[in-house]
């Protein structure tokens, strides 16, 4: 499948809350939580006046001119903050895009560019159940904490 990645531009922002929502993880036979969860607090941290900080980083996948996929990095105090120089990810792709390699080349993507602008080290949060894991380890992430329900993890650039 041809899919082209780039820079998320200023006028798309706004896709990062489809994106935001899409990155919440519903595991098989739990029903999905309502759009509505996106307003939280816990999770506004993710979008919230993105491209306005110096660390705010997004890249955007798409097919045909259509974004099927979003990865963005920022310094925040979310669940997978390490500290106050480590960009934190976020990644989703909409569910009929999973699975076809798009979303590692999001991350190896950011992953290159957070090393070319000189960050030492990107975390990210992921639910232990979360075929995701599996990706997020390959693209080198390690995990370096836990908790009952999610990962801590950890890519040294």
């Amino acid at each position: 499948m041809e899919y082209r990645i780039g820079p998320i531009l200023e006028e798309e922002y706004s896709i990062l809350e489809d994106f935001l929502y899409e990155a919440i993880f519903v595991p098989q036979g739990t029903p999905a939580p309502p759009k509505s969860i996106i307003h939280q607090p816990e999770l506004q941290v993710y979008i919230t006046d993105f491209g306005m900080k110096k660390d705010d980083i997004g890249l955007v996948a798409e097919i045909n001119n259509m974004p099927v996929g979003a990865v963005w990095v920022r310094i925040m105090n979310d669940y997978g903050h390490i500290d106050n120089s480590t960009p934190s990810f976020a990644i989703s792709l909409y569910k009929e895009f999973r699975g076809l390699g798009i979303g590692t080349a999001l991350m190896k993507e950011m992953l290159h560019i957070l090393k070319d602008r000189g960050y030492k080290q990107a975390s990210l949060a992921v639910q232990k159940a979360n075929y995701a894991v599996r990706m997020y380890q390959k693209t080198g992430f390690e995990i370096v904490d836990e908790n009952e329900e999610e990962y801590i993890m950890l890519c040294r650039l």
